[in-house]
């Protein structure tokens, strides 16, 4: 039987794995227009696509977060902002 911690990791990894294919989704949908922009600033600039992907799945978790935490719709004109100030992370709420 597993330990809890490689149940922990498979949740994370999936998380991950779910939060990156979101963010493919919406740079090769262009929807929001954010994304993909945010996405050829950032390769513009010389980071490597892994490193956009987990910065912008990043943005999408603390948004998500939020959402959940207080019971609300999702904002997506937050998050299209936080998404523009890349690669400056947004706060974490706590």
């Amino acid at each position: 039987m597993s330990e809890p911690t490689d149940i922990d990791n498979d949740d994370e990894a999936f998380a991950e794995s779910t939060l990156t294919q979101a963010i493919e989704n919406q740079i090769e949908t262009d929807n929001p227009p954010a994304a993909k922009a945010t996405f050829n600033k950032l390769t513009l600039v010389g980071y490597e696509r892994e490193e956009i992907l987990n910065l912008m799945a990043h943005v999408l978790a603390v948004e998500i977060d939020a959402m959940l935490d207080e019971d609300r719709p999702f904002n997506t004109q937050w998050y299209e902002s936080a998404l523009r100030a890349l690669p400056e992370l947004p706060p974490e709420n706590s």
